[in-house]
C-alpha cells in the first residue's frame, strides 16, 4: 500500500481534540519567537520549548492510540496475511523511531 492511498480513520472527537491542541501549541510557538526576539532569559524560554515538546509528545500519544484502535486493528482483522505484516512493520518502525 502507497503512502497516496493511505487516509487516516480518525474517531472526529480525537481529531477536533488533536486540532485543538496543535492550534494551542503553535501559539505556544509563536510565543517562543516573542520571547527569543526579546531576548528573554534562557532558562525562561528553555522551560517554554520544554513545555512545546511535552505538548507535541501529548498529541503524538493521541495520534498512536487512534492508530492503534482503529488502523492496526482494522488490518489485523482484515484475515490478509500481506496487511497484516505492512502494519506490523509499520509499528515496528514507528517503535525505533521513538526510541532514538
Amino acid at each position: 500500500m502507497s503512502t497516496e492511498s493511505r487516509h487516516a480513520d480518525i474517531d472526529p472527537e480525537t481529531k477536533q481534540a488533536v486540532l485543538n491542541r496543535l492550534r494551542r501549541i503553535e501559539g505556544q510557538v509563536r510565543g517562543l519567537q516573542r520571547m527569543v526576539e526579546d531576548e528573554r532569559y534562557c532558562a525562561d524560554v528553555l522551560t517554554q520549548v520544554q513545555s512545546v515538546q511535552e505538548a507535541l509528545r501529548g498529541v503524538g500519544r493521541e495520534l498512536l492510540e487512534n492508530h492503534l484502535r482503529h488502523c492496526t486493528t482494522a488490518a489485523l482483522r482484515s484475515n490478509d496475511p500481506a496487511r497484516a505484516e505492512e502494519i506490523y512493520q509499520e509499528l515496528l518502525e514507528l517503535a525505533w523511531r521513538s526510541a532514538r
